[in-house]
């Protein structure tokens, strides 16, 4: 099916206000912008997802850059959620996906194919014609095409397939998937911690494919009942790894692909550690990281279509290794990596043995995605912080550069947070980017000159919305040195002019940002929600958070729940000073981590927080997953105490002011149990709280159960606010023994 028009943008009306159901609803308002955009291999046409006209289901699209004719691959309207598989569901999940439609495709090394997964079937489009379905997939959890795109492997009932896409012959690569056991798929932890999306990967040559043989039968299961509604459904059992306890065993397999099959395990223990990575390499075979479980080291190994294993370097930051996907490998078998050995992700070169690193970049500022390598020019093009961590930029370094550069050549003109997509000969790039003030536009840009191309316009003004714009702000930590940056959303001050209630929205955890001069900080439903309901808004990356170089996220090494209460009290104290924020009213509200740290505040600093709002908190983490807790707290066994010190249940004693805690019956991540933990030590303690469980919902919650939620939050927040407040005398936090 071909259309002759490209999809249209869902523009804001000029005097509509965003109802709230609008900004609930996926995709919020003014991220309706072409995703996932990928040139072709020629680079004359792009790729991308974006919503058929009428819908918000997103859909496979191409656009041609010459004549700008759009047609379309694939629909995803057709993909209704109701269907979608338990695995679909949880796969998901761990990408943060809950958008309708197609979420994801991929595109062949050296051929015009891009296939699809849908709904366990393989839609495949060759040169820009519409998809069809493969024949003979079904069921089918992930699908990769073969570098020349005439074959694509896929992963079934844990096992891992062939198709050939000329005659739909089929080649069975594995043979042992069972209960427990599976071949060619991502783990829980891979892909929830680890952000490792995939579990196979060709040789560039697709003569060979490498796949992670995981077993996790000796991890526990863990069962979840999604009853809600008087419906009764199957109780979920999971193998979840809980800190201390075994974890998924993991092998690296190669499989000659064939008629005469054979499979042959590399010589690589990865022990109860990790599988992190995977490169294929130009000069044959593959490049793997190894992570042990602890997480405190980084193994780079060469690893030959024979399974034969050899290391190359070793990678060891501190305090912990930060995963990234800034690998490349250039034709003569040197390395380009982002390492975080100085304390900064920086550009490093290696030779093909692994020897010599060169830093290419250096500074207080840090690469976050390294999106093409320019051999022909010699350049390499990175995403960075080195103008501001509240800000990405495009920058270019050259790859002979005999002293690292601290000031790197920036390509991106205009102000805001870019993500670049570059052409496979480094001519043209897609450049999509937003500030606070402006939603997402999208633009191909060419190298040396030529007409710009618009892709997508922004189709959301937050003034005309309604919507409130944060101020960006920085504010001391609580050492009196650190400064935070802060987003302040300001409600209207009263009659009287005082100033409005205040409410801290956080997070707070390893791995986030979300102070920056982007759209998405603007248009997050509930803190738009709060500000309509006349409540002044704070959100600040306190210390160990992402970002800022690893000596700023060491602090919570082993103290998981005290520095960053301490950051958002001194912040919420230095806005009071200056008048931006009242003291006389403040509550605190967070999801995941964000609601471990809203208990943990009213614990900590009753004398601050009078009320919060928390959804699915981690009450204990002796009941999360291994890789992210040990990586933080390390063992149980060897370190009880950071346990104890981290867990809400030793402070339930502690914890003043009202509460609401909101959960997911379904919550495979941050299981229902933390919150029936913490509801049972407020209980003992002598303290009171409102639980609520939404039924048949998971960690992240689809659209009619966050409009129910987020209500609830706002609503009980109101009230709060509206009841006399009763302020303890100073801090607490001394854990309970």
């Amino acid at each position: 099916m071909t259309a002759t028009s490209r999809p249209r943008a869902r523009k804001t009306p000029p005097s509509a206000r965003i109802r709230l159901d609008d900004l609930i609803t996926l995709p919020r308002p003014g991220m309706d912008h072409p995703t996932r955009v990928q040139f072709t291999r020629d680079g004359r046409a792009v790729t991308y997802l974006a919503l058929e006209p009428g819908s918000t289901a997103r859909s496979l699209w191409r656009r041609d850059l010459e004549s700008g004719e759009t047609r379309l691959l694939a629909s995803g309207v057709s993909a209704v959620p109701h269907a979608m598989s338990r695995e679909e569901a949880l796969a998901r999940q761990r990408r943060h996906e809950l958008v309708a439609g197609i979420t994801e495709y991929r595109r062949a090394e050296r051929a015009d194919l891009v296939v699809v997964l849908q709904a366990g079937r393989c839609l495949a489009s060759k040169d820009g014609s519409p998809a069809l379905e493969v024949p003979g997939i079904r069921g089918a959890q992930a699908v990769h095409p073969d570098p020349g795109g005439g074959r694509v492997a896929w992963a079934d009932d844990g096992d891992l397939w062939v198709t050939d896409l000329a005659d739909a012959a089929q080649h069975r690569l594995t043979h042992d998937g069972e209960s427990g056991v599976f071949n060619g798929l991502e783990d829980f932890l891979a892909a929830e911690e680890l952000d490792r999306f995939e579990g196979a990967w060709w040789s560039t040559t697709g003569a060979e494919i490498a796949y992670a043989h995981v077993d996790e039968r000796q991890v526990p299961l863990f069962a979840i009942s999604p009853e809600g509604h008087g419906a009764k459904r199957d109780v979920e059992a999971h193998h979840y790894p809980f800190p201390g306890g075994p974890n998924p065993l993991t092998t690296l397999r190669i499989a000659s692909v064939g008629a005469e099959a054979n499979a042959r395990d590399v010589s690589l223990d990865f022990g109860d550690g990790y599988l992190a990575r995977v490169v294929p390499h130009p000069l044959g075979g593959w490049l793997v990281a190894s992570l042990p479980r602890d997480q405190r080291s980084l193994h780079w190994y060469r690893v030959e279509s024979s399974g034969t294993a050899t290391e190359l370097w070793v990678e060891r930051p501190r305090p912990w290794v930060n995963l990234d996907d800034a690998t490349r490998i250039l034709s003569d078998g040197r390395v380009l990596r982002a390492s975080e050995t100085s304390g900064w992700r920086h550009l490093e070169l290696r030779d093909p043995d692994g020897s010599g690193p060169r830093a290419l970049t250096s500074g207080e500022w840090g690469v976050t995605d390294l999106v093409h390598v320019d051999e022909a020019r010699g350049e390499a093009l990175f995403i960075g912080t080195a103008d501001s961590v509240l800000e990405r930029h495009l920058y270019v370094v050259p790859l002979d550069a005999r002293q690292p550069v601290a000031h790197p050549r920036r390509l991106t003109a205009e102000p805001g947070w870019h993500a670049v997509t570059v052409s496979d000969d480094g001519a043209r790039w897609i450049d999509t980017w937003s500030t606070r003030t402006e939603s997402p536009r999208v633009v191909m840009r060419t190298r040396g000159g030529g007409a710009d191309i618009s892709l997508h316009e922004p189709s959301a003004d937050p003034q005309r919305a309604g919507m409130a714009v944060p101020e960006l702000l920085t504010a001391p930590a609580a050492d009196g040195v650190t400064p935070l940056h802060v987003a302040l959303f300001r409600a209207k001050s009263g009659a009287d002019g005082s100033l409005a209630p205040t409410v801290v929205w956080m997070y707070g955890g390893p791995h986030s940002q979300y102070v920056c001069e982007a759209w998405d900080l603007t248009v997050e439903p509930y803190r738009q929600a709060l500000v309509r309901a006349g409540f002044t808004v704070i959100v600040a990356d306190n210390r160990g958070t992402h970002n800022r170089g690893l000596a700023f996220e060491a602090p919570i090494a082993g103290a998981l729940g005290s520095v960053e209460v301490e950051d958002q009290a001194s912040v919420l104290q230095a806005l009071a000073d200056r008048g931006d924020a009242s003291l006389k009213w403040v509550a605190i509200t967070g999801g995941s981590y964000g609601g471990f740290m809203t208990v943990m505040a009213l614990a900590r600093r009753p004398d601050l927080f009078h009320a919060g709002v928390a959804w699915a908190p981690v009450a204990d983490w002796i009941g999360y997953d291994t890789a992210y807790t040990e990586r933080y707290l390390g063992r149980p066994a060897t370190n009880p105490d950071a346990y104890q010190r981290a867990s809400l249940r030793s402070y339930a004693a502690d914890v003043r002011g009202q509460l609401l805690v909101v959960h997911g019956t379904l919550d495979e991540n941050v299981h229902p149990r933390h919150t029936v933990w913490l509801e049972e030590a407020l209980r003992i303690a002598g303290r009171d709280a409102t639980v609520v469980m939404i039924p048949n919902e998971r960690h992240l919650h689809r659209p009619a159960a966050r409009r129910r939620w987020l209500t609830l939050a706002v609503d009980y927040l109101r009230r709060a606010s509206e009841q006399p407040a009763v302020r303890s005398t100073g801090p607490r936090g001394q854990a309970a023994s």
